[in-house]
């Protein structure tokens, strides 16, 4: 773990990331020695401390830090490997400032970035399916803080307690108007009539990097994808349901509430461009005897 470019475990209790989750966070895959669509989540964290209007930490130090990480952790696993597969962190927070809602005159963020072992999910969520469920706990309105994927994650972690059945992997989040928005900690996606749709974001929700990838992904094959508002019984029809995040990629759902759906056509072939993006996404980046970041060697 790298605090502000130190190695360390322990953060100033003032910090404001602490005390109010005031800041950003992503979680990214690590393959085979790189950060998986590292652009894009710098990106979006970019734009996240944009609208929070918290100074975004210079680039080139935040990509040469997950590379450092990435490096060091390959090289106690094996002198000649990369590290296989984990899962990066980054935090981004105001910093100290003391007792009181107000900002700090003077932001200096704090930056965390840390490594962890990639979750060990069965082949069969990819490949048949998973169950879901539906949550009581439902998502708030807010325009200022929808899409960017902000510290406070209270609602998603009172929706995650509602089930202990290993059985469930996924809980379906609507918003206060009882409109369908997302999976705890995925986007989601349904197939109706061979046309793609998706929750609009404009009032609550988060912009998952896949999901901004799988809409991109079928926009230039052809197909009619489309943001709406929808509710559970426009879910309950559809012909395939699938939920995605940038750990697991996607995930066909075969059951909610007693209802079966196929893993259908549409599911398989988003799963095949994307494992094909994925593929010439790391290939460009290219490969030596340390992990690379926008192709470049780290420590050169």
């Amino acid at each position: 773990m790298l605090i502000n470019g130190e190695r360390k475990k322990t953060i100033d209790v003032t910090d404001r990331g602490f005390q109010y989750g005031d800041g950003l966070f992503e979680t990214i895959e690590v393959c085979n020695g790189q950060a998986v669509f590292l652009d894009r989540h710098l990106d979006r964290l970019q734009a996240g401390c944009d609208r929070l209007h918290i100074p975004f930490p210079n680039r080139e130090v935040l990509c040469f830090e997950a590379a450092t990480l990435i490096q060091q952790s390959s090289f106690q696993q094996s002198a000649s490997e990369y590290l296989n597969q984990a899962v990066l962190k980054i935090i981004v927070t105001r910093g100290s400032g003391g007792r009181g809602y107000s900002p700090p005159d003077l932001i200096q963020p704090t930056r965390v970035l840390s490594l962890h072992p990639f979750p060990d999910y069965p082949s069969a969520y990819q490949e048949q399916g998973i169950i879901a469920r539906f949550c009581d706990t439902r998502l708030g309105l807010n325009r200022t803080l929808a899409g960017i994927k902000h510290l406070n994650r209270l609602e998603q972690i009172m929706a995650r307690s509602e089930w202990c059945d290993p059985a469930i992997e996924e809980g379906i989040m609507l918003d206060s108007n009882d409109h369908v928005i997302e999976g705890t900690r995925t986007n989601l996606f349904y197939v109706k009539n061979n046309s793609l749709y998706t929750a609009s974001l404009a009032k609550s929700g988060i912009e998952g990097i896949m999901r901004s990838i799988i809409i991109s992904l079928a926009s230039e094959h052809e197909w009619r994808v489309i943001e709406h508002t929808f509710s559970k019984d426009d879910l309950m029809s559809a012909d395939e349901i699938f939920v995605s995040n940038s750990i697991i990629g996607i995930w066909p759902v075969r059951q909610i509430a007693g209802n079966y759906f196929p893993v259908g056509i549409k599911t398989r072939q988003i799963q095949a461009w994307l494992a094909q993006f994925k593929h010439r996404t790391l290939s460009a980046s290219g490969h030596s005897s340390v992990p690379l970041i926008a192709g470049v060697p780290i420590g050169d």
